[in-house]
């Protein structure tokens, strides 16, 4: 099975695509414009690809270029770039609501396809992330944007110029596609495991998915029925949600604190399941418990704390809580029966079967996973919101009943309190006591707890930390000082972070530490702004406007970077512009060759740094 890299452009007058085999120099294109018309080579090129089962990898392409593929492949007679460029616009501009009128599903499609965006869920709001965002993210050589505004008339030589773009954007998801082989071969094993197609799937969807597929095996029928002709989920619809109703009978507090937040939450009918108590919290010797729909936080800030000869951090964890505190509790969505419970604990126990690092425990785990998120999803199959308040509220009362029992053990301190666990720093001393503690609740929730002993965190607040693992090397990084990170996320400045922990971990110098750092992708920074605003570099001469996704780095010369936005509607003739890095000169250098090392001012760096350091030291 052969993959191929593909990418289309459109616009009124010219269309391209661009083909080329993964992993070699063989390379296609194909134009239809007023110049040339490479219809019938395209559907020869399709026929073969579909004769010799190839697959075509795409970013964006389920939703987006194949639909424009099967349009000009399904077309009484060769297309014009005209109408193909209105199909784009349908495309584009549909509304909502109709989003799916355009996609042409697996089971309809010339060529199989393998679209990188799904896989790595960036169709989500809260994780869109494009190609160029990737490319800076990749450190790409060269981040080309669009070259021309959309809908332009092009002439002979932009066309030329716009085909060297769709080659480039092929280059780069080819980059991104051998960056995601693992992700992709996981899923070519699950498909041929259970014989379902999970290849588009992302690891949210392929864990329920799985699910799904159980619970209708063993109830046919239980998650989706016919309306109208088409396949709706079973759904639990509420129009309230009493919480004394979804709070477990045997939760029970000692301290007043926690006794005036329960008794409140008992009181409570909700109507809606996000933000409801976000200002919920509760101080308990001088520590604040923060409680909301999402789950509970709390932790000492500006603050390092060190196990030594006489004391020890202790990370307490609850093993796969959300799910274990389902099953030991018979939890499920009203409309799925006590019967989920059973499929629950069966596919818990069928993970613990499998080792770790395998498909079907990453698989079994994300079905776990999977299901309390998607219980407060209005498309799904799972759809119960109580049973979704039963277990994030459930799970922080427990939570807290645990730490209750924790602060009664002498000279213990309370650390970091999050949704699944609790930290502490306990006299070695009261070790046993601490163990004590931890039977007593695990024999009375039924659930697991599983324990990390670090030998000193650095916590500037909950979100952002430093904790180095007491049994050498490891170190957990959260927020600010995290700099591995994910592909939707924004890789700006990493030098910042690392120089951060170099400095608080290994005792070194910031300062020192920046300035001998020879990798230039760590200095480099990323702008991004939406379409319908600019960004400019304001230097001596001018003002020159950049690519809407722009890298960058802080800079000895340049120019100060600005990003300019439509007018409001009560100052409709002013544009709004807002300074970016405000008090820095800054140089472009969407190519990395632009990049000068002796031009960075490393003083920029330096003092962010400091930032993470300095409340901590």
């Amino acid at each position: 099975m052969t993959d191929y890299v593909w990418d289309i452009e459109s616009f009124p007058n010219v269309f391209t695509l661009s083909l080329k085999e993964a992993g070699t120099t063989n390379r296609w294109r194909f134009e239809i414009s007023h110049r040339r018309n490479d219809y019938d080579r395209l559907v020869q090129m399709i026929q073969w690809l579909a004769y010799t089962k190839a697959r075509m990898v795409g970013f964006n392409n389920v939703g987006f270029d194949y639909p424009v593929l099967h349009f000009i492949l399904e077309h009484p007679g060769p297309p014009t770039a005209a109408q193909i460029n209105r199909k784009v616009g349908q495309i584009i501009n549909v509304d909502h609501s109709r989003r799916f009128d355009h996609i042409i599903w697996d089971r309809d499609r010339y060529v199989e396809q393998i679209d990188l965006l799904k896989i790595h869920h960036f169709d989500n709001v809260a994780r869109f992330t494009s190609l160029k965002v990737l490319e800076f993210n990749m450190r790409s050589g060269n981040i080309q944007d669009l070259p021309f505004a959309p809908g332009s008339v092009l002439t002979d030589s932009q066309i030329d110029t716009l085909i060297s773009y769709n080659d480039h954007d092929v280059d780069q998801t080819e980059a991104f596609y051998f960056k995601s082989l693992d992700q992709i071969r996981f899923r070519e094993e699950l498909s041929k495991k259970y014989s379902h197609n999970f290849l588009n799937h992302n690891d949210t969807k392929i864990g329920k998915d799985y699910f799904i597929m159980e619970l209708e095996r063993l109830m046919p029928g239980s998650c989706y029925t016919t309306v109208d002709g088409k396949r709706t989920p079973r759904q639990t619809w509420r129009s309230s949600i009493a919480l004394r109703d979804v709070i477990f009978p045997y939760v029970q507090f000692r301290r007043p604190e926690f006794q005036q937040v329960h008794q409140w939450l008992m009181a409570q009918t909700i109507t809606e399941t996000k933000g409801v108590f976000e200002k919920l919290h509760c101080v308990v010797d001088g520590f604040q418990f923060d409680f909301g729909t999402g789950g509970i936080h709390g932790s000492v800030s500006s603050r390092t704390v060190t196990s030594d000869a006489d004391h020890e951090i202790v990370d307490i964890d609850v093993t796969s809580y959300y799910p274990t505190l389902a099953i030991a509790n018979r939890l499920h969505p009203a409309h799925l029966g006590e019967a989920f419970c059973d499929i629950y604990k069966d596919v818990f126990d069928q993970r613990a079967m499998y080792p770790k690092g395998t498909p079907e425990n990453a698989m079994l785990k994300l079905a776990l996973n999977g299901v309390y998120g998607d219980s407060n999803n209005v498309y799904s199959p799972f759809y119960d919101p109580a049973y979704t308040m039963s277990i994030t509220i459930n799970g922080q009362l427990l939570l807290c009943m645990l730490a209750e029992y924790l602060m009664d053990i002498p000279d213990l301190q309370m650390i970091q309190v999050n949704t699944d666990g609790v930290t502490v720093r306990i006299p070695r001393t009261r070790r046993p006591d601490l163990q004590r503690v931890m039977d007593w609740w695990q024999a009375f929730t039924c659930l697991k707890l599983e324990e990390a002993i670090y030998s000193r965190m650095f916590i500037r607040d909950v979100n952002n930390y430093l904790a180095e693992y007491a049994d050498g090397g490891k170190v957990k990084r959260k927020g600010a000082y995290e700099y591995k990170l994910g592909w939707h996320q924004n890789h700006s400045a990493l030098i910042i972070p690392m120089a951060a922990e170099a400095a608080l971990v290994e005792g070194l110098d910031v300062r020192q530490f920046i300035l001998n750092h020879d990798c230039l992708d760590d200095f480099m920074l990323r702008a991004k702004i939406p379409r319908n605003s600019r960004l400019v570099l304001i230097t001596a001469e001018g003002e020159r406007q950049l690519q809407n996704v722009t890298r960058y780095y802080i800079s000895k010369s340049g120019g100060s970077l600005v990003k300019i936005m439509p007018p409001l509607a009560k100052a409709p003739d002013k544009e709004r512009r807002i300074g970016i890095d405000v008090g820095w000169m800054v140089t472009e250098c969407n190519d990395i060759r632009r990049a000068v090392g002796q031009d960075i001012n490393f003083e920029y760096y330096i003092k962010e740094a400091e930032k993470l350091v300095k409340p901590l030291k």
